[in-house]
């Protein structure tokens, strides 16, 4: 710690000398802050182009690259009440007729006498459940099987038969709920159809002989089959499930849920009829070109982005402001002083360039063995006139419906083409190829708002900037202190020069 003493003795302004002498001694330092700040703004705009580029292969990946944004059909039906149809993956268009004779309904159990639970919200212990008790509920399934595992549920006299019945209805393939005004319980499978050699619901529990949960305090049997049995319970208290029945294009077939799916195509029966239901499908036109129609946008949006970026005027005489600058000026002079600063910190880079000019290539080449359009302008995307566009793309919509109408499948396979080479690959494929190259480079430059700055180059080139920053300061440190150490010893011998003028005036003058 130096000892500093101001201009007492000398009349001189210490502090501000000390000052200037260090303002000339941190233009070194300036340079170096003003070299790391650039180096940040850089990676940043790296970082926003490589979310562009990301933002681009997301929306190729979601549209022209699935198959299922071209096999989206437009379905006809001559009665929408009775049935609907849906294309889950039929690659061409379909046609036919469907009568539905059967619903699928799911087998339904009830108590065959009222349950000794008087209140569903209090214990169980109130109601002769006086320990552990495992119960145990197999159901139809979707498929039409009994599943292989039942659920399983332990309970204890401290539940409720409320808490029971919401854990059921959560996780077994049953839906029960108690009637608090006949004191019985109703149970649902949650899954329509028929078992042909059995029911579809099936309780059980390890209770003893007074107490089991389901027969003793419930008052249900262990099937829906018994259930149903009035010769059992005295009553018919369930109903077996069953079956869809349709008449497909002239032949009966069952199924055991409402919804079904044939050869690619969901059929969801609603109602009986009498007459058969007509269906027909042909492409959904604005469905496909709309995906299309977002990709260009998207790869336009990329384009004007980047070749903005790379074309952007770097003005050299603004280098970012330092923190003695900015107390300088006003708010909004440091705002257009910083918007000159940052502009061109991508001019010319070379990675975004290669992008720019291997998505033009990807573009411009022919997709060789395809089994109809070879190049994007057959099917009307092609490039603007304007060079100055940067090769953006513009669509002739009207040869796009068209192509679109004549083979969707044509369209997928110009975009998403696979091949051992680049020249046999779709467009799309080419695409994400070339974006996933451009990212990486970026990404070993600039790294991602995760990474640590030794990972990559820029992040590496920071940190050389800070360590030359805390060295720098620390010399500055000591620097300050010498030249305080010398002005307060100059004060020091002044101060002594003056006190002894001072004593000898005095003996003179005595």
């Amino acid at each position: 710690m130096v000892l500093r003493i101001g201009g007492l003795a000398s009349g001189m302004d210490i502090d501000t000398l000390v000052e200037q002498l260090m303002t000339a001694e941190r233009v070194p330092l300036d340079k170096i802050n003003q070299k790391k700040t650039y180096t940040e703004w850089q990676r940043d705009d790296y970082r926003e182009m490589n979310s562009l580029l990301l933002d681009l292969d997301n929306t190729i990946f979601n549209g022209v690259a699935k198959q299922a944004s071209f096999i989206k059909k437009t379905v006809a039906i001559s009665n929408a009440d009775a049935l609907s149809v849906k294309n889950v993956n039929s690659t061409i268009d379909f046609s036919g007729s469907m009568k539905i004779k059967e619903l699928a309904t799911s087998a339904t159990m009830q108590s065959f006498t009222a349950s000794k639970v008087t209140d569903s919200s209090k214990k169980l212990s109130e109601f002769g459940i006086t320990s552990n008790q495992t119960i145990k509920i197999s159901a139809i399934t979707k498929d039409g099987v009994m599943q292989d595992d039942p659920y399983e549920l332990t309970i204890t006299k401290d539940d409720t038969l409320d808490s029971v019945i919401a854990k059921i209805n959560k996780d077994s393939g049953v839906t029960a709920f108690f009637d608090s005004k006949t004191q019985r319980i109703s149970i649902t499978a949650k899954n329509t159809g028929a078992i042909a050699d059995g029911p579809e619901i099936m309780l059980s529990d390890n209770g003893g002989n007074a107490n089991k949960f389901f027969n003793n305090i419930l008052g249900v049997n262990s099937n829906n089959d018994l259930a149903a049995d009035s010769t059992v319970g005295g009553g018919s208290y369930g109903t077996a499930g069953s079956n869809a029945k349709v008449e497909y294009n002239g032949l009966v077939i069952t199924r055991p849920s409402n919804t079904f799916t044939i050869n690619g195509v969901e059929f969801t029966a609603k109602k009986v009829t009498t007459e058969a239901v007509t269906f027909s499908s042909t492409p959904d036109v604005d469905g496909i070109l709309d995906t299309i129609t977002q990709f260009v946008n998207k790869y336009n949006e990329a384009v004007e982005k980047i070749r903005a970026k790379t074309t952007e005027t770097k003005y050299r005489d603004y280098q970012p402001l330092t923190e003695a600058q900015k107390k300088d000026m006003s708010e909004d002079e440091i705002e257009k002083w910083e918007k000159l600063a940052k502009s061109g910190t991508l001019k010319n880079d070379s990675i975004l360039n290669n992008v720019l000019t291997k998505m033009r290539s990807n573009f411009s080449s022919p997709v060789s063995g395809t089994s109809t359009y070879s190049q994007l302008s057959q099917i009307g995307i092609s490039t603007t006139a304007n060079y100055l566009d940067g090769g953006k793309l513009t669509i002739d919509e009207d040869k796009l419906r068209a192509a679109i109408s004549a083979d969707p499948n044509a369209v997928y396979e110009l975009f998403q083409k696979d091949g051992a080479t680049s020249s046999e690959q779709g467009i799309a494929r080419r695409l994400r190829a070339s974006l996933k190259t451009a990212m990486t480079d970026i990404t070993d430059k600039a790294g991602k708002t995760t990474s640590v700055n030794n990972t990559f180059t820029l992040g590496k080139l920071l940190n050389n900037y800070s360590n030359q920053i805390t060295r720098f300061e620390d010399k500055l440190k000591s620097l300050e202190n010498r030249y305080w150490a010398r002005f307060t010893a100059m004060e020091t011998a002044i101060n002594k020069a003056n006190s002894q003028s001072t004593y000898l005036t005095n003996m003179f003058s005595s």
